[in-house]
């Protein structure tokens, strides 16, 4: 019954098969057949009946997510399908839309909601990634501004946009404000890296700050914390729900005196300014050394946190006993405190945490944590509780074979668990390795051996009879499509960040001498 589709959409497909026929009889077709018609153009990959049923689309609103998402009609989930040909066309066919001099219908067209994903099922196998989707918007929506609006009210445009040096220039022209323009782009989320923190204030100036939901500062965006003051200080972000900043975005600027009682105005500006944000839960602030300092972060935010990154920013014991006291614990869903070293140094605050979070927590992630195997115990009673946690990610602690098979066999009772990403086991490396290891050291391990210990948690696994609970050991990161799609450009702004270290560190050199 899985793939039961109506005989409303059995005739869509067979409709769409015939480019030629669908698009000579769309202006015969009820309305209320539309979103069948795409539905069923975007599965079989009919490019130009695509384009056509987004040309004369006759309804108010065209959303993406909601008409590929399973339906009555067609229960697939076409949402991870980032179909290259699909999407182009649907675009132009949004061009056409606004060219053509009848007043359409449509107000809004929402293409948010597709999942980027690592294998593309589409015919064509061939993806357009985010980056690309918002160039081809970008470039789409310059066009049209040379073009004098033909009736009506502009189309409002609502999109993901992912922005870097490399469509920049496009994204600007495109967003423009005071053009006359027949789509107007309104930004729910947006990513941006490998560009200057002037840049990125221009960009986000720009982005329909009052509409952002969700803003991702990645890797490349080099930011302190005088950036990040400016930032949110000079842009209102009223709807953010979600904020992550990159790496040493809380390090203070070359210029900043630190007050003689330690204390932080920058840091306590940028809590004012997060705590005037009423809808935010999602907070990611990985790589900051934030020793001592997540009260006077934490603190001032108005609404519980569903989502918390704070890996490998150097916690102390106030900040963990903050953590398990205060009011966002009990509504954590996800959790990342990897590279602390959790169990020997903050067993009671942390144990404290985990029990507050115990009734919501769903994703917990301790990579790089320091457990070894006379912790498993306590563990083993930390996570007891957690019956709604979904994956657990331990990569990167030096646990031996026999830990893991009694860890394993304990969580075999967690109900809802689906996804555990456990350490290449201690046994698999030479005598005495040193933890943390770096890439290297991580990638020199006996296979063989790793092998046999895999099959004999899975039997573990088995033997509690939850096979629907998946294993790996990803060493190398979870695929991360942004990144593939960006890899070229991203590897250039390295190496161009490397080469100004090496010249610094030359004149450093030469003035020394």
């Amino acid at each position: 019954a899985g793939t039961m589709r109506s005989l409303r959409f059995i005739s869509a497909e067979a409709l769409v098969s015939h480019p030629q026929v669908a698009r000579q009889s769309l202006d015969s077709v009820a309305h209320d057949l539309y979103p069948l018609l795409f539905k069923a153009s975007y599965l079989l990959e009919q490019a130009e009946v695509t384009r056509a049923v987004l040309g004369r689309w006759p309804l108010g609103e065209f959303r993406l997510g909601a008409l590929l998402g399973p339906s009555a009609d067609h229960p697939r989930d076409l949402r991870d399908g980032a179909c290259r040909a699909c999407l182009e066309a649907l675009v132009r066919g949004l061009a056409d839309h606004v060219r053509q001099d009848r007043r359409g219908r449509l107000r809004v067209a929402d293409l948010t909601g597709l999942r980027d994903a690592q294998v593309q099922r589409c015919p064509c196998g061939s993806a357009l990634g985010r980056w690309g989707r918002t160039r081809l918007l970008a470039r789409t929506c310059c066009e049209l501004q040379a073009q004098p609006l033909a009736g009506g009210r502009p189309v409002e445009v609502l999109a993901d946009l992912f922005v870097t040096e490399g469509n920049f220039e496009e994204v600007v022209q495109a967003l423009r404000p005071g053009v006359p323009a027949p789509l107007r782009v309104r930004c729910l989320s947006l990513r941006a890296d490998s560009l200057s923190p002037d840049r990125l204030l221009h960009v986000l100036r720009l982005a329909g700050p009052g509409t952002l939901r969700k803003l991702e500062v990645v890797h490349n965006v080099r930011l302190h914390a005088g950036h990040v003051q400016e930032l949110l200080a000079q842009v209102r972000f009223p709807r953010l729900a979600s904020l992550t900043l990159p790496t040493k975005a809380f390090d203070a600027p070359p210029s900043c005196v630190s007050t003689p009682d330690g204390r932080d105005p920058l840091l306590a500006s940028i809590a004012r300014e997060l705590g005037k944000m009423t809808q935010l839960t999602e907070l990611s602030v990985a790589f900051s050394t934030l020793t001592g300092k997540i009260p006077t972060l934490l603190g001032p935010l108005q609404t519980p946190l569903r989502v918390l990154d704070l890996a490998n920013c150097a916690l102390n014991h106030a900040d963990m006993a903050f953590l398990a006291d205060c009011a966002h614990a009990a509504h954590l869903e996800v959790l990342d405190l990897s590279g602390h070293n959790l169990v020997s140094l903050y067993p009671s605050t942390f144990f404290r945490l985990l029990g507050q979070a115990a009734r919501t927590l769903r994703i917990l992630v301790l990579e790089e944590c320091g457990i070894i195997d006379s912790h498993v115990g306590m563990l083993i009673l930390g996570l007891g509780p957690c019956h709604r946690l979904h994956q657990l990610k331990l990569l990167g602690n030096p646990l031996s074979a026999r830990a893991l098979r009694r860890l394993f066999g304990a969580l075999s009772e967690l109900p809802e668990l689906r996804c555990i990403e456990f350490p290449v086991p201690k046994d698999c490396y030479p005598e005495g390795a040193a933890y943390p290891q770096d890439e290297l050291a991580m990638s020199k391990f006996d296979q063989q051996k790793y092998d046999e210990i895999a099959e004999e948690l899975r039997a573990v696994l088995l033997r509690a009879d939850r096979e629907d609970i998946q294993v790996s050991t990803p060493l190398f990161g979870s695929f991360d499509p942004d990144i593939h799609e960006t890899s070229n450009e991203l590897g250039a702004f390295l190496l161009q960040a490397f080469r100004t270290a090496l010249e610094n560190f030359s004149r450093a050199l030469n003035q020394v001498e």
